[in-house]
C-alpha cells in the first residue's frame, strides 16, 4: 500500500505547492492525478518517488518509509519507477539498449527476450536498432515507457506518458500497457490532462488545485457526480446552470450529452456555433446571455431558437 500523510512542500514555506495532501493507493491500483497546468501534479509524483524533501508528513511504500536526497546518495527509491515529461533517454543508444540498459547481462538470450517483450508492448520492435535520436518524440515517450517497465517496479509514477503519441496509436497503446500492468499488480499513479486516461483505465481520480487535494473517489463517481464546476470541467465543456423546479432555484452541472433539443424543454437558448465531432454535432448557444453547450446529432441553423430539456 502507497500512504501519503499529509504532506507539504515548497521551495519556500512562504510558497508551498503541495498543500497537506493524505491519500491511500492499494496495491495493483491505477490511480489518475488530473487538475489544471501548476496545480502541483508533476511535484507530487516527484515527491512520491523521493527526488524532494518533504517540508511536512511522510511517504510509504508498505514498511518502507520513502525519503528525500537528504536521505539517499542517489535519490528515488529503487522499487519505484519514474518516468519524467522529458524522458531522460541517451541520444547515441539504440533503442533496445536503452530499454535494456538497466537489465542484467548475465543471461543474454533472457535479456533479449525481455527486450522484445517490451517493445511490442509499446509497438517500437520495428525500431530496435535505431537510434535515440533518429526517433520523432512519439517514438521517445514509447521507449522510455518500454525502459521503466523493464524491471517490473513495484510502483510507476508516470508523468503524461501519452502526451506525444499520435491518437490513433494511444488507444492501443494505452489499452496494452495497462492490461499489462494490472496483469503484473503493478500499482500506477499517472499526471494527465487526457481525461481518457481517468474515465477508461484508472480505478480512482485524484483532483489537485493549487496543490491541493479536492477529492479522491473512483472515476466515475467524479465524473458523474462533479462537486465543482472545476472538477467537472476537467473532463470537457460543462454548463453551470440555475433551473427552477418546482418554485426552487437550484444551481446544477450538466455535461452537453445531458441536454436535448424538445419542444417541452423549458430552457430556451439561441444558437451560436455549431462544431462537428464525428458522430455528433456540438452546439454552443446563449442561455441567459451567458454561452451553454449541448449535443445534437445535425448541425443547427445560426441564430436558430431552440427549447432545451435536461437528460438524467
Amino acid at each position: 500500500m502507497l500512504q501519503v500523510k499529509n504532506i507539504s512542500f515548497g521551495y519556500t514555506t512562504e510558497n508551498p505547492i503541495i498543500k497537506s495532501i493524505d491519500f491511500e493507493v492499494q496495491q495493483g491500483q491505477n490511480i489518475a492525478l488530473i487538475g489544471e497546468s501548476g496545480c502541483g501534479k508533476s511535484t507530487l509524483l516527484k515527491l512520491i518517488y523521493g527526488l524532494y524533501n518533504l517540508n511536512e508528513g511522510e511517504i510509504f511504500w508498505n514498511n518502507t518509509q520513502v525519503l528525500g536526497p537528504k536521505f539517499n546518495l542517489v535519490p528515488g527509491m529503487p522499487f519505484m519507477k519514474y518516468m519524467a515529461q522529458d524522458f531522460g533517454l541517451m541520444p547515441y543508444e539504440t533503442v533496445s539498449e536503452s530499454v535494456g540498459k538497466f537489465l542484467s547481462n548475465q543471461l543474454l538470450a533472457i535479456k533479449r527476450l525481455r527486450i522484445q517483450e517490451l517493445l511490442d508492448i509499446v509497438e517500437m520492435a520495428d525500431f530496435s536498432r535505431r537510434k535515440v535520436s533518429e526517433l520523432s518524440g512519439g517514438q521517445q515517450q514509447r521507449v522510455a515507457l518500454a525502459r521503466v517497465l523493464a524491471l517490473e517496479p513495484e510502483v510507476l509514477l508516470l508523468d503524461e506518458p501519452f502526451s506525444h503519441i499520435d491518437n490513433f496509436r494511444k488507444n492501443a497503446l494505452r489499452r496494452n500497457l495497462f492490461a499489462y500492468l494490472k496483469s503484473k499488480g503493478i500499482t500506477v499513479v499517472v499526471a494527465t490532462h487526457d481525461s481518457t486516461d481517468a474515465l477508461a483505465f484508472a480505478d480512482e481520480t485524484i483532483v489537485l488545485r493549487d496543490g491541493a487535494m479536492i477529492v479522491k473517489a473512483p472515476s466515475k463517481d467524479i465524473y458523474t457526480n462533479p462537486k465543482h464546476k472545476y472538477v467537472a470541467s476537467l473532463f470537457g465543456e460543462v454548463n453551470e446552470l440555475v433551473i427552477n423546479r418546482d418554485g426552487v432555484s437550484e444551481t446544477v452541472l450538466l455535461y452537453p450529452h445531458q441536454l436535448r433539443v424538445s419542444e417541452q424543454g423549458q430552457l430556451k437558448a439561441t444558437v451560436k456555433q455549431c462544431y462537428f465531432k464525428g458522430g455528433f454535432y456540438l452546439i454552443k448557444a446563449a442561455f441567459n446571455g451567458r454561452p451553454l453547450f449541448f449535443e445534437h446529432r445535425t448541425a443547427l441553423d445560426l441564430q436558430l431558437d431552440v427549447s432545451l430539456e435536461v437528460i438524467r
